[in-house]
């Protein structure tokens, strides 16, 4: 037990540590939350609309649009421009409990996966690091990626690395950890 919890809250401050460098220090998501000088007209036009918190699709279909008429909208929307627009009508400035329960998410998922590898048997470092970038692969392509097909992301590269990276740093540290005797 002591090993999967000390495996885990390390491996955990691992994994939020790369995701703050990520995005902080090097800014590897800056193509996927861009700066416009229209922003100030955008977000007053956003308030001043009555439009509901929510993310929208934009072209969308009203409910109960038949499907004969979204085949004709779908067909006339063909190569014309679209948004993905999630709008919020107040920003918590206050980061510190997202921070908090980023963190901790981070430590409980290494510690399922410390887990995992202790049902695994008694493997190598290179078993625990392979699995762990394996692991980072899986979660890229589930999310990130699954994602991306279906709308585009423009940091879809940054996730990658993230994946890579976040993952590769937890294996060093689980195949050193884990395969102690």
């Amino acid at each position: 037990m002591k090993k999967i919890l000390i495996g885990g809250l390390v491996g955990g401050i691992l994994l939020f540590a790369w995701q703050t460098i990520s995005w902080t220090v090097a800014n590897l998501h800056e193509k996927g939350q861009q700066y416009t000088t229209k922003q100030d007209s955008i977000m007053s036009y956003l308030n001043n609309s009555g439009l509901a918190e929510g993310s929208y699709m934009l072209p969308s279909y009203a409910p109960g649009t038949t499907m004969e008429e979204m085949e004709k909208q779908r067909a006339s929307a063909a190569g014309k421009p679209w948004a993905k627009l999630t709008y919020y009508k107040s920003m918590d400035a206050d980061r510190v409990m997202n921070m908090v329960r980023g963190l901790l998410a981070n430590i409980m998922i290494v510690c399922l996966v410390c887990w995992l590898f202790a049902k695994m048997g008694a493997g190598s470092f290179g078993t625990y690091l392979i699995a762990s970038i394996a692991i980072g692969i899986i979660s890229f392509t589930n999310g990130a990626y699954t994602g991306h097909i279906w709308y585009p992301l423009f940091d879809i590269n940054a996730h990658l690395i993230d994946a890579l990276a976040s993952w590769g740093l937890v294996g060093i540290w689980l195949g050193w950890w884990m395969s102690r005797k």
